[in-house]
Parts: structure tokens; sequence; C-alpha cells
């Protein structure tokens, strides 16, 4: 019996290392079972053929503490499918790193706190107490104008003493906390809420907010049961447990953090079902101005929201309505390098009651500075992966939130909520005059010369002729060599300087099947809704970046009768196909594989077949 139970964990696909690094057995029984089930608390490092490399780290521990994930349940999975016993040291780490997660609390500070405080002379008089129980106050606006300009205080407070005196200890730290009477205890301004939670997790210490936050502006909105043009509108099962995994019920520690779903699954549906859910004005903030318009269009659609309540506020209208749709880029946009940002006044003016930061991934860097000050408000960040190539993954989720419901993308596929894929990597040759110029170049105009490889064009007009079936989206990153690609195919280019008008139009013209071929650059990666595209060819991309690739892949994943085809073409023995590498971990992680075909003429693709299944990175 003994020798069975031995033969069978030897079948399993994990190897759980001292170093807490995890290697995976793709070819094991249990490696798509094994996969779903380290999604929630770890994190892919790399994909090759056979071995894939996963790695524990604090952050995706905290993510799943938060989301109701147990450090004991991580444990529970590594033990089911490690073929070798787990590392004692690696569970031990495990529970103390999860369990830090609620060591520290944010919570409202006390009136008798505060005028302790006042008295002992750490503070000035004019200090407003956060109301402990969020209650509607009918003199509250009284209250609001009387105490304009006053500060307002939070509590810190450690578990226990070493944790207090460890904080206590850090010199960054002392401009922003203040030691008080509660035992084990700071305080702090609202101001700061955002600041120290973010230099916090820096430290290694993730806080737990608990301070209620506050009811915004009220605003009738519901759901309609039918769309504008007649069907039924049904919200999908893992949509509502997304909303109320953020909603909560409404008390401390609710109504912040971040969704986590693929490309094409309706996370505009999960934002507007949220928003139905609190009833409150709303701010949303999205990637451009092509995906400003399809959220309103959808606010229109599906909501009881009329068009004369939202407003756009974009470089090409600034206005401020119950429901404000912005773009990223307005709100950075300043006069020179050093002034202020004009635009983060759309923060203040109006008593929001829920921020949506769309494609919360790309929440730039300044943004981050006004989302610090703003965490009395409701907010949820939509995404489908929270992979950063700039490493602030950190920031994410001590500001907007943590990660509160994710779902893998290929549990989505087999219900049929998004369309099944195939990803193709094709490899091909430099041509032999452009490979003395790459030896001698540098290293970043290594990467250009890779991508432009004049022998994709050749492929691309194959790809199109081949599957003239599919409704195909050219991606690239490099203008001269999108134009060409258009100009050989004589179809519609849009790039960052077409106008928005134009874009509309296009966009319009390829749902409705006027057009079949589209060249998109970069400005198509994200936040573009364009559901009948079944075939995506990228020609060029940003570098290494996981989240590009990720985010191209799900432009064609809009559930559908045909299965979606995604070609990655790749200049053989060129940094491009080291950056390729790296660009398709995310996707590895969420159980894709591309199927590798070195090109020598167009019968190369032969090999393709409607029903063909995928290798496991093999080479054909």
């Amino acid at each position: 019996m003994q020798n069975n139970f031995d033969a069978q964990k030897m079948m399993n696909p994990l190897i759980v290392q001292s170093d807490r690094s995890i290697l995976m057995d793709v070819h094991a029984p249990l490696a798509d079972e094994c996969r779903n089930a380290l999604i929630p608390f770890a994190e892919l490092e790399r994909s090759p053929e056979h071995l894939h490399t996963y790695r524990l780290t604090p952050l995706s521990l905290w993510n799943a503490t938060s989301a109701g994930f147990t450090y004991q349940d991580a444990i529970d999975v590594l033990r089911k499918y490690s073929r070798f016993d787990v590392p004692q040291s690696v569970e031990v780490w495990i529970e103390e790193t999860a369990g830090r997660f609620g060591k520290l609390r944010m919570i409202p500070a006390p009136c008798e706190v505060v005028e302790f405080e006042k008295k002992a002379g750490h503070f000035p008089d004019d200090v407003v107490v956060i109301n402990p129980g969020n209650q509607v106050d009918p003199c509250e606006e009284e209250k609001k104008k009387k105490n304009q300009g006053k500060e307002e205080y939070l509590l810190l407070v450690a578990e226990t003493k070493p944790i207090y005196k460890q904080i206590n200890a850090n010199v960054q730290l002392r401009k922003y906390l203040t030691p008080c009477q509660v035992e084990n205890a700071f305080i702090l301004l609202l101001t700061d809420r955002g600041t120290i939670k973010q230099k916090l997790i820096e430290l290694g210490w993730p806080v737990k907010d608990e301070v209620p936050l506050r009811d915004g502006e009220p605003l009738d909105v519901s759901l309609n049961e039918k769309t504008s043009s007649g069907k039924d509108f049904v919200i999908r099962n893992y949509q509502t447990e997304a909303a109320k995994a953020i909603v909560g019920d409404k008390g401390p520690g609710t109504g912040f953090g971040t969704i986590v779903l693929p490309c094409g699954a309706g996370k505009t549906i999960v934002g507007m079902t949220i928003m139905s859910m609190l009833k409150t004005s709303t701010l949303i903030i999205t990637t451009n101005i092509t995906s400003v318009h399809q959220w309103i269009d959808e606010l229109v659609d599906k909501t009881n929201i009329p068009r004369d309540m939202i407003a756009e506020y974009t470089g090409e209208s600034k206005t401020i309505k119950p429901v404000t749709v912005a773009t990223y880029q307005i709100l950075t946009w300043r006069p020179d390098k050093v002034g202020p940002y004009p635009h983060f006044s759309i923060f203040r003016d109006r008593p929001w009651g829920l921020i949506i930061y769309d494609e919360v991934h790309l929440l730039p860097a300044p943004v981050f500075r006004v989302v610090a000050e703003l965490q009395a408000v409701r907010r949820v960040g939509l995404t489908a992966t929270l992979v950063r190539e700039d490493n602030c993954q950190g920031y994410v989720f001590s500001l907007v939130g943590p990660k509160r419901y994710d779902v893998p993308w290929k549990e989505l596929e087999h219900t049929g909520w998004i369309a099944k894929a195939e990803c193709v990597e094709v490899r091909l040759d430099l041509p032999t005059d452009r490979e003395l110029e790459y030896a001698v170049a540098p290293a970043r105009e290594k990467h250009r010369i890779a991508c432009e490889n004049p022998v994709k064009i050749k492929i691309v007009s194959e790809l199109v002729e081949r599957f003239n079936e599919d409704k195909i989206l050219i991606i690239g990153q490099y203008l001269d060599q999108l134009e060409e690609i258009a100009a050989l195919l004589k179809v519609p280019l849009i790039t960052g300087k077409t106008p928005n008008s134009v874009r509309d139009q296009i966009y319009g013209d390829f749902k409705s099947g006027k057009v079949r071929v589209l060249v998109v650059s970069k400005v198509a990666n994200f936040a573009v809704d364009l559901p009948d595209a079944s075939m995506a060819i990228q020609v060029s991309g940003t570098f290494g970046s996981r989240q590009e690739e990720a985010q191209r892949l799900g432009r064609i994943l809009r559930p559908k009768e045909r299965t979606s085809r995604f070609f990655t073409l790749i200049s053989r023995s060129t940094v491009e196909e080291d950056f390729g590498s790296n660009r398709q971990k995310f996707l590895a992680e969420q159980g894709y594989s591309y199927r590798i075909i070195k090109y020598a003429d167009a019968s190369s693709f032969d090999v393709i077949k409607d029903d063909f299944a995928l290798c496991h990175n093999g080479e054909i």
C-alpha cells in the first residue's frame, strides 16, 4: 500500500524547493488542475517546454489572504500536488508572511484620543474626528463648512508590542506617525492614509484598512432587464460574485479592491453592477477616448442613467456630471514638466461615492499621488492582469486595494464565456543583408531591426489570404512597418495620430463587417471592444512586456463560435526571441501554450487545421 502511495505521489506535478521556487512538470496528469490551484498565491517566473517555475512572494500571498485564501489553503495545495515533502522552512515562511496581513490595522481615531493628544500639545486645536459609524448626519453640510481646512485623524494599531517598536524605529515613518495613548498605536493625518500604506508595504507590512468609507452623492442607478436593441441583459454569475466581493456589507474593510478577469469577460459590466449596488455618483477613469465612448455607450445601453447625466472629461470635452468618464492621459497632462497637474481637481470637484480605475495595471505613477489622498472613497480597479513592468504592483495593492476576485482564463474558456484561443509563434530568419546590420547594431537598435524584419510583411500577407473567413487585427509598434502593411493590403490603419472621430468610424466599420482586416498600433492594446475579431497577428511589440501580450490576445477573446488564433512573428536567433519568451510568461501561467512554427514558405502553415490540438511549446 505504501509503495502504491509513493508511486502516486511521484506522478504529482510539483517540486517545492527551499528557496521558495516551485517547479511544475507540465506533462504530469494533474498539471492543468495544479496550475489553476497555484494562480491565487504563486507567480510564474519561467515557462520553457517541460518545467515551469513559480515563485512564492509576499505580495502574492497578501493578495491571496485579502481575498479569503488562508496560509493553510496555500500549504494544502502544495502538499496535495507536491512530488516530495514540502520543506518545513517554506511552510513556516508561508504562515509567517501571510500572517502579516492584519497585524497592522488602520481605524478611526476615537474622540477621546484626539482630545487627549490635543491637550498634550501633539496636535493643533483644529481637529476633526472621523465618524466611526459612518452614519448620515443631517447637519453634515454645515459641519463640512465649519470644519473646512481642519485636519482629520486616524489610528494605526499594531497587534503586538514588537511590531509597534519595529514601526516606531523606522526613521522614514516618523514624519507621518506619532505614538499616542492607545496601546501599540500611532495617530496619523487622514491625508497621509495612502502614503502610510504605500510606505509600509515597501517595508513588508501590509495594512488592513478598516476605516469606514464616506458615502458620496446619491444617484439612482439600476441595470436594465433588456438592452436598447431589445435583447435580454443577463449578468453572469462570476460578474455578480466579483461585484459582491468589492461591495461586501458596505461596512469597514469593504468597498475597495481589484477585480482580475480575462479580457472579453465583461469587466465593464462588473463595474456597472457595482454602481447599481452602491447607487452613488461615479468617476470612471480609462485608457483612451475610444474606451471613454465605449463606457458611455454601455452605460446608456444597459442602465437607467440618461445620457445627459453622463459626462466625458477628455482632451476634447471637459464637463463633470454625476457619472463622469475620463482618461488617464488628460489627468496626467500638465503645461510643464515641473508644474502641478491641473486636471487632478476632477477628483475633488464632486463628492464622488465610487471611483472605477479601468485597466488599473496601467495606472500612471503621477496618479498614485492623488489616489493616495483619496482613501476615503470607494474604489475598484478592473484589470486582466496585475502584472506591471515597473514592479509597482504593491502600489495598486496598497492604494486601490488588494485583489478581491480572480478567475483563471482557462476556466472561463471551458465554460464558454471567452473564446478558445490557439497561440502560434512563427520563427523566421533575418534576410542576409540585415544580418550584418543586426550584428553591429547597439542593443536597443537590435530589437528594432529584428521587429522590422521585412519577411514579416510577406508572412502577414500570406496569413490574411489563407484565413480569409477571419476578422483580423494586425498589431505592431513601429509605424513605418504598419504603414507599409496597411498600404500593401489596402486596409485601414489606426495609430495615435488618427483623429478620434476617424477611429470610431473605422472601429464601427470593423464591427459591421465592412472592414475585415485592420492594422493597429499600441493604441488598440487596451479597452477597445471589437467583439468579432477572431485572429490577431503581432508583428512587433514593446520589448518583453507580459501585460501587452495578454492584452493583445484579449482583443480576440470575446465569445464566438469559431476558435480564435493569435500569431506572433519572431526573428530567429535575435533578441526578439528572448523578449518573446518573457512576454509569454503571463499567458503560460494561465494555461496557454505556444505552437512554434519554423517558417520556410507559405506551406509552413499547412499544419494549422481548424481542429488541430495544441502541443506544449513544440517546434514544427
